[in-house]
């Protein structure tokens, strides 16, 4: 799990990002730290666990190994990644590490696990889920970032608009092409989660006769440690940067991002239900 020791940006979006891969400290908007589910600092590989964590898996009666470690840490990802818990402790984020309540039910922690699992196979997009990056679209995610063509127009996956490099090499996020409405009759199932989603779409230009059509307004505008997920992706794609158009793979892998993120939004009431089960349970 990467993480950082307070809250620096605003927006901040989800304070923590879950990954299979090496990374380094600017994978969330600097000094990430990488928790890992085991530690071999020690020459010999060992559950990340602290003391005061094994005291707690002994009260719940759970052995200390590398499955009680990483159930612990996607506990913890669930509750960041929980709304109401982002409200709560808001100030707290800002000031140090998040605490994290534990409750005293393994039933319960395990619960809050399953969820932050659920949140991990979102981020990762090389594990493929049902109804969202494959198989038949779940009816709410079906109509999200679909890529589309202006009538009377060729197709042009040409990225322009979004990102350009600075005098050091740098490369910069730039204004890009959004147009926010409202959603169209086609689109109703996922007005249906305006609560979870926004309450207007957001069609992404991709060159000026192509675009990705109808990502809610939330999806476009969610952060993960301080980076606009969806815009930052642009801003390293675009033409003046990979000096070649998007291929089919890159413009799918854009739609199956922002359907991900819908899918962790749409989790949120579960998240938020969860966590008051753990303040609860708390031990």
């Amino acid at each position: 799990m990467l993480l950082r020791s307070q809250r620096i940006a605003d927006p901040e979006g989800f304070p923590a990002y879950w990954t299979t891969c090496l990374a380094d400290d600017h994978a969330l908007h600097k000094d990430a730290l990488l928790a890992p589910v085991v530690e071999n600092l020690s020459g010999a590989p060992r559950p990340n666990v602290s003391e005061a964590a094994a005291e707690y898996f002994e009260a719940l009666e759970v052995p200390v190994n590398a499955e009680s470690a990483q159930l612990l840490l996607l506990h913890a990802l669930a509750t960041l990644y929980c709304p109401s818990y982002l409200v709560e402790n808001e100030g707290g984020l800002r000031q140090g590490w998040p605490r994290i309540p534990l409750p005293k039910s393994i039933e319960v922690l395990q619960s809050s696990a399953e969820l932050g699992a659920q949140v991990a196979d979102f981020l990762n997009p090389d594990v493929e889920i049902d109804g969202v990056s494959t198989g038949t679209p779940r009816p709410e995610l079906a109509t999200i970032a679909v890529p589309s063509t202006h009538n009377g127009m060729q197709r042009d996956w040409k990225l322009t608009g979004w990102g350009g490099r600075s005098q050091k090499g740098q490369t910069m996020p730039q204004r890009g092409r959004v147009t926010f409405r409202y959603y169209a009759s086609s689109e109703a199932p996922t007005q249906e989660n305006v609560d979870l989603l926004g309450n207007r779409a957001a069609d992404i230009g991709i060159s000026p006769p192509s675009y990705w059509r109808c990502i809610p307004e939330n999806v476009w505008e969610c952060h993960i440690g301080g980076y606009q997920v969806l815009k930052k992706w642009l801003s390293y794609r675009d033409h003046s940067i990979i000096d070649r158009p998007l291929t089919s793979e890159e413009v799918g892998h854009f739609q199956q991002t922002a359907r991900r993120i819908a899918a962790i939004l749409l989790l949120g009431p579960a998240l938020d239900a969860s966590y008051q089960d753990c303040i609860t349970a708390h031990g």
